[in-house]
């Protein structure tokens, strides 16, 4: 099927790729259905894009490409809501903000994006010790690995 996307235009998905967050994005309840689409080879960075309306996309990367540190656990509730069975079919991402440069840019390291990949299900976590991991974490520098 094809859908228009907010940043890449007309793009052709395959219906099993779309992911489904019952509790919609932070201020974006209503939205419940997104797809992940690759932005370009050179960047760690991808695209939620929603399924149902091309207004809304957000450019989102993987945390750990910049905070090799970063790290948190799951709730129980996270777990049985997020179908988790086996850690591997587990991505997260994080919303970038985008500036003119990607050093100037920043990701949410607060509100992760937790997705399991096998049951095509996530939901965005805000994470309870704030003081750990910024709002804006600035991008300057890759510290560790996008895989």
């Amino acid at each position: 099927m094809k859908i228009a996307t907010k940043f890449l235009g007309e793009v052709e998905i395959v219906e099993k790729d779309i992911l489904t967050f019952e509790q919609g994005l932070l201020g974006l309840e209503d939205h419940k259905r997104f797809v992940l689409l690759p932005i370009s080879e050179e960047h760690p960075l991808v695209l939620l894009q929603s399924v149902e309306q091309v207004e809304i996309g957000f450019v989102v990367a993987y945390p750990f490409a910049f905070k090799k540190d970063f790290s948190f656990d799951l709730s129980e509730e996270d777990l049985e809501q997020l179908q988790i069975e086996n850690e591997e079919d587990v991505l997260t991402y994080s919303v970038v903000t985008m500036k003119e440069t990607l050093q100037d840019s920043t990701i949410n390291l607060l509100a992760p994006l937790v997705i399991n990949m096998d049951k095509k299900c996530g939901k965005q976590i805000v994470l309870q010790d704030n003081k750990a991991f910024p709002l804006r974490y600035p991008m300057q520098t890759l510290e560790g690995s996008a895989k």
